[in-house]
């Protein structure tokens, strides 16, 4: 199935259930928001699934994803990997940084979560110094996870897949990392895709806990990249489990991909301008390509193979707070 949030004048919105051409929607009646949805998924998923079913035969009224909020305005957490080797080799060169040592762990930290910025809502940023940066990403949204789930066991809680922007400020990253203490500064809100979907609805692209479709990103009109979401080192059901290891996940915890990157970098381009400025410097010595400006714009989307909307697209510009 495919669910949206609505503004309501609420900070959480009201859910909706979209069709599958995303061509109309309506208000789910099992559920008011996503959050309560997720609360009891083993209790409303058959009733919003008939819901779903319904409004595919016919009814409803037009869904305008531009006018959508997030699919989850706030998360009671938000988790992001960095499971593209590539995209990680790249960065480590970026920030003159030697290999990481993770010891066979997967990478994440945890990220702000109490505001996730709708799909085509402007992003306010202090100042264009700080280096702005988009990170076309894909994600995961769980329901209540246990201690210790295995990975076998943590892929039957993965109830939705969503993508998403993790806007990041280069220039503050090597600054925050060599505290040791973590991103703030750094890490602003991340943006969603307005559609969030179950597994089932990507068919054979969701194999192995992963998306396996390109996420295109176009910088101002002109495409920027379109590498594909499967060459993760670690799969989503791996990723849920690394973070249950020592305690339990509520239900509507966010896990992130990380910045979506392939080996053949330069046949299919990047998710973010730092790997961009990273393969230049490999390339010709030094970066060329600047960071974002004010009122630069960036898309982001990623569809079926058959040109299926899946989660609609990301829309945005970015603006001086």
């Amino acid at each position: 199935m495919k669910l949206a949030t609505l503004p309501n004048g609420t900070p959480d919105g009201r859910l909706h259930i979209v069709s599958r051409d995303h061509a109309r929607c309506t208000p789910a009646g099992a559920a008011l928001t996503l959050q309560a949805a997720l609360d009891e998924w083993g209790k409303l998923e058959a009733l919003l699934a008939a819901e779903y079913t319904a409004l595919n035969a016919g009814g409803g009224r037009p869904f305008d994803p531009a006018g959508a909020m997030a699919p989850l305005p706030r998360a009671w957490q938000w988790l992001d990997g960095s499971a593209y080797d590539s995209h990680g080799a790249l960065m480590q060169r970026v920030f003159n940084l030697p290999p990481i040592d993770t010891g066979g762990r997967p990478l994440m930290y945890q990220g702000v979560s109490d505001r996730f910025y709708g799909p085509c809502d402007d992003v306010r940023l202090p100042s264009e110094e700080d280096g702005i940066d988009f990170e076309g990403e894909f994600g995961i949204i769980t329901d209540a996870v246990p201690m210790g789930a295995r990975p076998a066991q943590a892929l039957g809680h993965i109830r939705l897949i969503v993508q998403i922007n993790d806007w990041s400020l280069r220039k503050l990253a090597p600054i925050e990392m060599k505290t040791g203490f973590g991103w703030i500064q750094a890490k602003p809100a991340c943006s969603m895709a307005p559609v969030a979907v179950t597994p089932d609805e990507l068919g054979q692209c969701w194999r192995d806990a992963r998306v396996d479709l390109p996420l295109c990103v176009a910088w101002n009109g002109a495409l920027f990249g379109a590498a594909s979401g499967y060459a993760m080192s670690a799969g989503f059901d791996e990723l849920v489990a690394h973070a249950a290891y020592s305690r339990d996940l509520v239900a509507g915890t966010v896990i992130g991909s990380g910045t979506v990157s392939n080996d053949n970098y330069r046949e299919v381009g990047s998710s973010c301008i730092a790997e961009r400025r990273a393969i230049e410097m490999i390339d010709l010595g030094q970066p060329e390509t600047g960071f974002m400006r004010f009122g630069d714009r960036v898309r982001m989307e990623a569809r079926l193979p058959d040109g299926t909307p899946l989660f609609g697209a990301t829309d945005q510009k970015v603006v001086k707070a």
